[in-house]
Order: structure tokens, then sequence, then C-alpha cells
């Protein structure tokens, strides 16, 4: 049995489980207390470095899987998200993570904004 690399409904679980994982690991110490618990106390530091860009990517996949959601309107949200989710990532490394927490919150907010935007989309080319 093969998985389908192109299910929305798996590649939406996966991105969302990736960005929640990720978002809860940068604003608690939960993979913090986890790390320390098993001896690995001098990574503690690294962390962020790979949390956002993990945070980001995931970011892009739910991106991929709501247009794939919405019957593929518009772009294929591909290239753009994960150019994008670089580009976060070499940002908020470039400001050492300052404003952490707002870009975070704009990133979801973005993601937010276009599931509405292609189930608009979807539901305008239903009705006519």
């Amino acid at each position: 049995m093969t998985q389908d690399t192109q299910d929305p409904d798996l590649l939406l679980k996966w991105g969302l489980g990736g960005a929640l994982f990720a978002a809860l690991c940068c604003f608690t110490p939960l993979l913090v207390v986890v790390v320390a618990g098993v001896g690995l106390t001098a990574l503690t530091g690294w962390l962020d470095y790979a949390l956002f860009p993990l945070l980001f990517f995931s970011l892009a996949i739910v991106a991929q899987a709501l247009w794939l959601r919405a019957g593929r309107q518009g772009p294929s949200p591909k290239i753009w998200a994960t150019a994008l989710a670089t580009l976060m990532s070499a940002f908020i490394i470039w400001i050492e993570f300052r404003f952490a927490l707002r870009i975070t919150v704009g990133a979801f907010m973005a993601i937010g904004v276009y599931a509405f935007v292609l189930n608009r989309i979807k539901s305008k080319g239903a009705t006519q």
C-alpha cells in the first residue's frame, strides 16, 4: 500500500501537526525540559535555529494542502510558499529572533486568510 503525496487531508494533518509542534516547542519550555531531561542541555541554545524553519515549512505544506483541498484553484503555492518559508526563516534568524511571536502569529494569520480566499473562490466556482 503506497501513500499518495498529493493527498490533501494527509498533507494538512502533517503540516498542521508540524506547525503546532514547532510553535509549542518555540514558545513554551516543553522541548527545553525534554532535551535537558535526556542530558542534551547544550543543544537548548540552538533549538530555535531548527524550530522556526520547521514552523515556516510546515505552514508551506499547509498552504499546499489547502490549495489541493480547494480543487487546485489558482496557481500552485508550492514555489512561492517554499520561497517565503525560506526567506522568513533567514529573516527571523537575521534579526536574532526579535519579534518572533509577532512574525509567527502573522504567518498563521496569513495561512488563515489564504484558506478563506480559497474557500471563497471554491464556493463562487460551485455556484456559477
